[in-house]
């Protein structure tokens, strides 16, 4: 089979398209025949090592070979001790807790981490579901406590997570207010934010306006700047930022907390197939839709990871193994 592999760590030049070995099935395990898979930032930072706690397991040269978490394929082989899905079955997931290697033309997977693909959609926009939306899910509904009524702000709100976030906000009933650049705020208005704002004009941590939940998908700014933001009793959940950023909102947390009533917490990734099975039923009714900017073929793949590192990107960034 053909798959995007890497040998070291460094930017998308050290990616390479070869022939290895299909996967050999484990007895909980599915073979898949992959049609598409989607880019994450953990591909991204696990293709340059940094932060450096991507590289556990993998010090000097990457623990996987082949990246990719979020596929969407057709199941063709199933292992012994295998129950949920039979040769046939359409799929989506993310494989992130077993073993990555998505962007390839088969991968291997156990079946706790699939969901049946949402019906009527195609494969591209199911590749583009699971980790992104989990994310979201996770940081609005478990960390976040998202309510009727609550004001949210999502910042990052134009890339995969904050797609997704935007719309669940909305579906719930919130009045959601999208930061981003300024090439994607029109896409924001058109999913349904009530307000955007462009981050290299508006600083909304000093705007004087308080919000319930504030959903920070990229942690560029200090804790310290944005629970000005915060009303008494809201919640700062930080999914993505660097290490210096995610420990200063840890050592934070328990004296906003006690002095201000105010909520700061790092959300930490947890593939879940009952929340891809939210989503599934959300994106069947028609409640959400991916938002997808460019697929790439395999062949392409080096280009979509680098195209994603530019940090342009307008939703999701897709990998197509199947024309």
């Amino acid at each position: 089979m053909m798959a995007m592999v890497y040998e070291t760590y460094g930017s998308p030049e050290v990616l390479r398209i070869k022939e290895v070995d299909v996967p050999v099935l484990k007895d909980h395990e599915v073979l898949i025949e992959v049609h598409a898979a989607s880019v994450n930032s953990w591909d991204w930072d696990l293709l340059r090592g940094k932060p450096y706690i991507t590289r556990l397991g993998g010090l000097r040269k990457p623990r996987y070979r082949i990246l990719g978490a979020d596929i969407a394929g057709r199941v063709i082989a199933v292992g012994d001790a295998a129950k949920r899905f039979r040769p046939g079955e359409e799929v989506f997931g993310d494989l992130s807790g077993c073993g990555w290697g998505g962007f390839a033309e088969y991968v291997s997977a156990s079946e706790e981490a699939l969901t049946p693909k949402p019906a009527g959609m195609s494969f591209e926009q199911a590749a583009a579901i699971p980790q992104a939306a989990v994310l979201a899910l996770q940081g609005m509904r478990d960390k976040g406590k998202l309510r009727k009524g609550h004001r949210v702000l999502i910042n990052g709100a134009g890339g995969g997570v904050g797609t997704f976030a935007v719309q669940y906000a909305k579906w719930l009933g919130a009045e959601v207010t999208g930061v981003d650049s300024a090439g994607k705020l029109d896409m924001l208005l058109s999913i349904g934010a009530d307000h955007v704002l462009d981050y290299t004009k508006d600083d909304f941590a000093a705007s004087g306006i308080r919000y319930d939940l504030i959903l920070d998908v990229v942690g560029s700014r200090s804790v310290f700047a944005v629970k000005h933001a915060l009303s008494s009793g809201g919640t700062y959940v930080m999914v993505g930022g660097s290490l210096l950023r995610i420990l200063q909102a840890l050592l934070a947390a328990p004296l906003y907390a006690w002095l201000e009533r105010k909520k700061l917490t790092v959300l930490v990734h947890k593939p879940n197939h009952d929340d891809q099975m939210v989503w599934k039923t959300l994106v069947e009714a028609g409640q959400v839709v991916p938002v997808i900017d460019r697929q790439y073929p395999l062949s392409d793949a080096a280009q979509a990871l680098r195209y994603f590192g530019e940090g342009r990107a307008k939703g999701k960034i897709v990998v197509c193994m199947k024309s």
